[in-house]
């Protein structure tokens, strides 16, 4: 079968003002029709580079094409000129990018957009084009399609947003569609929607999907083919089944190990690679992983191996055959000669804390945002973010908090926390109240509560050096000197496993990992009892999110402290948490014991969320299973069971009356009417 997508040695440079700079080198694929094909790696490794250079976008962004053959059916991709690509672009190729928000203009409605495209590559007048918006938006799956045409982007929800992107790439019936991680910053539930309709849309269309992610549970659920890179080169290229069953490159074994899944011993530390991806402004010599790699000789460092053939596929590695061989990877605690300390993953010793005294108790908790009175009622309406919610955080544990976006867990997290206060409840931390308490008497408390946010980087002052940051709170909570303060951010920065001589330099100058581990060293600069970590690892690349986890624990150990995790990683809350509650239009449906809600899951929103999770094993390949539809409005909550508009075990009592959380099992709560 002809190749749809040829390339052959590309690399690509972009223009600094440090000089040239190599983003990718010598990378060489091919695509057949109706294929779909994953490119995996850490975060700086080139995916995207890859893509948008096939798009010819780079051409924006001072790239250029140093070197090598792109040819898409046959065309020419490197020597065409950009009036060319604008052609080819939406009609022969297409790209989902990973933040629909930024990719639709904000002032224009979906359905202008949406028509623009169609009418710009000639393919129909307004009227026929307006017609076919309509029809891609209900194959997409968006309700009401006329209503969502006359919205603008900031209408839209993540989700729906997402969808409508993907109907604007298939508004010319594209060959080739390219999607830049189209599903990291949404849900589970959504994840598994967009990824149940990418394959839907794949037979419907005939197309061709290279697809952009650093999640291996989609690549083993969607592809053909996988393409792993790293710093800028092919290291791996496999079919799925064989990249999973037998990974021949270290960093792709690396990347296998450090996934999570409902399998993994909750014992055990995470399994992350060594070090972080190097700056490609300083890449070592020969080659590139080889300071991360475990298997590393003499002969790595000094020379950079060829993607060679090795058992029918094809792998950047002088030693692929003899370590994949040896199958060390998939038993770390077998020895062997090849096999390196580093690699091997020990068992923490501590058990599982016994039931302990309360640190935090909720009572009737509730958070609502007063929206004023609408066009059609007299009556002022509210978002109710937090209703009713009540629970406990016993000492010393990490309390998980799960739930779609929307459904309330960081609302409710601030709330605990008292940085927005509470419509109606009670929040107690070490038997005082906190919701009556005196603002100077809670400046006071703060010292034992502390906060890791999502984006490490957007919670920093770009301004401050690491050591300003991290001493923040020693300045406003303590009175120690210049010398004394000096001495414990450089005993942070060790305890979080950085450098402390780097307490001089910006935040800008390290990696996401990185700056994680500065927020950590700042959430717990005054030794206090209890940490909040608001999706503190969703948006890191796995084998970091892995070192991240880790830490936390040790932390926990080392520190006796208690946590509130808060996620949408399931796989990850599951490892890291005692207890978990799970959350769905601003109440409580489930809590249980960790284990436990992933083995009997009682709520149906809860099973939903656990089938919705892609399954890193292309052998144990199932359909995905979505939730239909969306999360409703706060504002317009549900009459009685709020989920009862998508269970599919809902009747007449869960639409008229609201199910109470009642214990089923020891230490099992659930809020069903027919709990599974």
């Amino acid at each position: 079968m002809k190749a749809l997508l040829e390339i052959e040695h590309l690399t690509v440079k972009f223009a600094t003002p440090k000089g040239w700079l190599t983003a990718i080198s010598d990378v060489s694929l091919t695509m057949k029709p109706g294929e779909t094909v994953c490119l995996v790696g850490e975060s700086g490794s080139g995916k995207t580079i890859t893509s948008k250079s096939v798009m010819r976008l780079i051409d924006y962004e001072n790239g250029v094409i140093a070197g090598g053959e792109m040819k898409l059916n046959g065309v020419d991709l490197v020597r065409a000129p950009q009036k060319s690509m604008r052609t080819l672009r939406g009609k022969k190729m297409a790209m989902v990018f990973q933040e629909p928000m930024s990719a639709f203009d904000p002032v224009f409605t979906i359905g202008s957009q949406i028509i623009e495209v169609i009418v710009g590559h000639k393919m129909s007048n307004r009227e026929k084009a307006s017609e076919r918006a309509v029809d891609l938006l209900r194959r997409v799956g968006i309700p009401e399609p006329e209503l969502r045409m006359k919205q603008y982007p900031g209408e839209l929800s993540g989700g729906m947003l997402q969808r409508a992107m993907i109907a604007m790439a298939l508004a010319c019936g594209p060959e080739l569609l390219i999607a830049d991680e189209p599903t990291t910053a949404l849900d589970m539930t959504i994840q598994a929607q967009i990824l149940q309709l990418l394959q839907e849309l794949k037979s419907e269309f005939n197309m061709s999907i290279l697809l952009i992610t650093h999640d291996m549970g989609i690549a083993a659920e969607m592809a053909d083919r996988i393409i792993v890179m790293y710093a800028g080169q092919v290291v791996e290229q496999a079919t799925a089944v064989q990249l999973f069953e037998q990974p021949h490159h270290p960093y792709t074994q690396g990347l296998l190990r450090s996934v999570t899944t409902l399998d993994s011993d909750r014992g055990s530390k995470l399994f992350s690679i060594d070090g972080s991806i190097p700056n490609l402004f300083e890449l070592p010599t020969g080659c590139r992983f080889h300071p991360r790699c475990p298997h590393a000789t003499e002969k790595c460092v000094k020379e950079s191996p060829p993607l060679l053939n090795v058992n029918d596929r094809l792998a950047a590695c002088w030693y692929a055959e003899d370590i994949a061989e040896a199958e060390l990877w998939l038993n770390p605690r077998t020895e062997g000669p090849v096999l390196s300390e580093k690699l091997i993953v020990r068992e923490t010793s501590e058990a599982e804390p016994q039931i302990a005294d309360h640190l935090f108790e909720i009572e009737g908790l509730k958070k609502y945002y007063p929206l004023g009175k609408s066009i059609l009622s007299r009556h002022s309406s509210s978002i109710r973010a937090v209703d009713d919610v009540s629970f406990q955080i016993r000492k010393g544990e990490t309390f998980g908090l799960v739930g779609e976006s929307g459904s309330g867990k960081s609302t409710l997290g601030r709330v605990i926390m008292q940085l927005e206060k509470a419509t109606a409840g009670k929040v107690s931390f070490a038997g005082q109240q906190l919701t009556d308490m005196k603002p100077s008497l809670l400046h006071e408390k703060r010292k034992e509560m502390q906060m890791i946010f999502q984006d490490p980087f957007g919670s920093m002052n770009p301004r401050w050096r690491v050591g300003d940051i991290i001493g923040e709170p020693l300045s406003i909570h303590t009175s120690l000197s210049a010398a004394e303060k000096k001495s414990r951010i450089e005993e942070l920065l060790h305890v979080v496993g950085l450098n402390p001589s780097w307490h001089e330099r910006f935040p800008h100058e390290f990696s996401g990992g990185q700056r994680q581990r500065i927020g950590i060293a700042r959430a717990i600069a005054l030794n206090p009892s209890f940490v909040l970590a608001d999706e503190a690892v969703s948006a890191l690349d796995v084998s970091v999110q892995a070192q991240i986890v880790n830490l936390m624990q040790e932390l926990q150990q080392n520190l006796g402290l208690t946590y509130l995790f808060i996620a949408h990683g399931l796989h990850v809350v599951r490892h890291i948490s005692n207890r978990i509650g799970v959350m769905y239009l601003g109440k409580l449906v489930e809590i249980a014991d960790s284990e436990e809600l992933f083995t009997h899951p009682s709520h149906h929103y809860t099973r939903a969320l656990i089938a919705s999770i892609p399954w890193p094993d292309p052998s144990r390949k199932r359909e995905l299973t979505a939730i239909s539809g969306e999360i409703p409005s706060p504002a317009s909550p549900p009459s009685g069971c709020r989920f009862h508009t998508r269970c599919p075990a809902a009747t007449v009592l869960c639409k008229n009356e609201q199910p109470e959380l009642v214990e089923v099992e020891r230490e099992h709560w659930v809020a069903c009417h027919y709990p599974a």
